[in-house]
């Protein structure tokens, strides 16, 4: 006796989708990332950017945690540092040519020296049910169009209960010449958040309106501005800048709502314990190559990459929601990645 299997096309068609699902759309130039249906993040490279970003960021409840200015403006944002979009990777000094500051508001009679990190292609995209993950490649650019570098990023999105995670492990290839990256505090993986998680601040600033035209305002509101940095060792606020941590934890509130966003070094990278450039006005990085700022001139690091070998970097982004972390959950969650 023989059996055959008979599948219903009805039941194929209603199978539900993965929960964390990826999808490309060319021609806007983005992946978008989504979690049980809702937004998450977008994988973008458009042309006005000087480097592939993850943006915007969201928490659980779908809230925006990362600055919308220079893309989307929002009222009663900063409007400093047009390069600091979304989360990115990059670096101050590399073969002297400088990929952290290069964007398409400087003028035209200060564009050099500069370099453009250019995607080339989406490898590998994955959807699941438990993570989803994107391969990518991007190419470290002089203004000639000289490949310095060749990055190979894998992105791995998930979740677990009301926490978003991101881990971003990027390799980093010399092509044809030596790469130096010299010693510089601007680096390596940061991220630029909304004006609710900065540190409050009453210097006099220049913000966008609600019309999104920038103002200067003399004296600055801090309401709703509820930011704290607190670091693995026990830093807080503007001391974890120049500091080494194995994390660091930017605790505050949008709105009603409590968030941590946590950043993570892996103790495989190179420079760990990271130094952190975290600033009150929302940069909030872990630089793994750059010392000499950081330690006040009493560590430099010039790192050397021959050409065809090969450097990787990992890091972790948690997007917690409905409470603040403390040290010891944000521990757990750091061995979990550690290991």
């Amino acid at each position: 006796m023989s059996f055959v299997l008979k599948i219903n096309p009805e039941r194929e068609k209603t199978a539900k989708p993965k929960r964390i699902l990826l999808t490309e759309n060319k021609a806007e130039k983005r992946v978008d990332i989504s979690i049980d249906g809702q937004p998450f993040t977008s994988y973008i490279y458009p042309d006005n950017l000087k480097k592939p970003v993850l943006y915007p960021l969201r928490t659980a409840q779908g809230t925006l945690i990362t600055r919308g200015w220079p893309l989307q403006p929002r009222p009663g944002e900063r409007i400093d540092h047009p390069h600091h979009v979304g989360l990115w990777f990059n670096y101050g000094d590399v073969n002297g040519y400088d990929f952290w500051n290069n964007s398409t508001d400087i003028d035209a009679s200060n564009r050099g020296p500069f370099g453009t990190i250019v995607h080339q292609e989406v490898n590998k995209m994955v959807s699941g049910n438990k993570k989803g993950e994107l391969e990518v490649t991007s190419n470290w650019q002089k203004p000639d169009g000289t490949v310095l570098l060749q990055e190979n990023t894998h992105f791995i999105f998930s979740y677990t209960g009301d926490t978003r995670i991101i881990d971003r492990i990027t390799t980093l290839t010399a092509q044809q010449e030596d790469v130096f990256f010299k010693d510089n505090k601007e680096g390596l993986v940061a991220l630029r958040v909304t004006r609710e998680l900065e540190h409050p601040s009453t210097q006099p600033e220049i913000f966008t309106d609600a019309s999104g035209h920038p103002t200067l305002l003399p004296q600055m509101n801090t309401e709703g501005v509820t930011g704290l940095y607190r670091s693995s060792e026990g830093k807080e606020g503007h001391a974890v800048w120049g500091t080494r941590a194995k994390w660091v934890n930017l605790m505050g509130k949008i709105g009603n709502e409590p968030i941590s966003l946590v950043l993570m070094d892996h103790p495989d990278n190179m420079g760990y314990p990271a130094y952190w450039h975290a600033r009150g006005y929302g940069l909030f990085g872990a630089n793994n190559l750059g010392y000499f700022a950081m330690s006040n001139g009493k560590e430099v690091l010039n790192y050397k990459l021959p050409a065809g070998k090969s450097v990787t970097f990992r890091h972790r982004v948690l997007i917690h929601t409905g409470s603040t972390l403390p040290d010891n959950q944000v521990n757990k969650a750091y061995n979990q990645f550690s290991e």
